[in-house]
C-alpha cells in the first residue's frame, strides 16, 4: 500500500464511495478485474481506487457508537435503487465491448437518451452502475424529465 494511493485529501475534501458487500473477495475482484480498478488496500476495509476516485467497501454489521441505530448490509431487491455509481467515459461503446468482454452483464447495450448515451450494469452484489458518454449534453440537449414527471 502506497500512501499517496489513499484516499486522504492535503487540503478540503475528497468524496469516496462506501459498498456494503456481501463478499469482500469477490467485490474487489469485479472492481479490479472488470472495471480496471487498482487495490490500494484489501480488507478491513478494502479499498480500490477506480479513475481518479475511490470505492470502499466492507461486509455488512450491525450499529456501531458513530452510527447507533443503523445496519449495514448489500441491496436486498436488485429491481429497487435509492443510489447508484455513475461513470462517466469518453468510449461508451469501447467500454461496453471491453467490460463486457470480462463478464460484465449489462441490462442494455449504450441507448441514446439525447443529452448522453447510456447504460447500465450490476456488480456481484446487485448495486446499480450507470455508465455514461456525454453526447447532446455538449450541445446543450438536456435529458428527458424522469419517468413519470412529465
Amino acid at each position: 500500500m502506497r500512501q499517496e494511493d489513499l484516499p486522504v485529501p492535503a487540503t478540503g475534501l475528497l468524496l469516496t464511495h462506501f459498498l456494503t458487500v456481501a463478499d469482500v473477495a469477490r467485490s474487489r475482484a469485479f472492481y479490479t478485474d472488470v472495471l480496471g480498478g487498482e487495490v490500494v488496500l484489501a480488507e478491513n476495509p478494502c479499498i480500490v481506487k477506480l479513475a481518479n476516485s475511490w470505492l470502499i467497501m466492507n461486509p455488512g454489521g450491525g450499529p456501531t457508537p458513530d452510527k447507533p441505530g443503523v445496519t449495514l448490509r448489500p441491496p436486498d431487491d436488485p429491481d429497487t435503487a435509492t443510489s447508484f455509481l455513475n461513470i462517466r467515459v469518453a468510449d461508451i461503446d469501447a467500454c461496453y465491448r471491453l467490460w463486457s468482454g470480462k463478464g460484465a452483464e449489462f441490462l442494455t447495450p449504450p441507448i441514446d437518451r439525447k443529452a448522453e448515451l447510456r447504460c447500465y450494469l450490476r456488480d456481484p452484489d446487485g448495486y446499480l452502475i450507470e455508465v455514461g458518454q456525454a453526447t447532446g449534453l455538449l450541445r446543450g440537449v438536456l435529458a428527458d424529465p424522469p419517468a413519470g414527471n412529465g
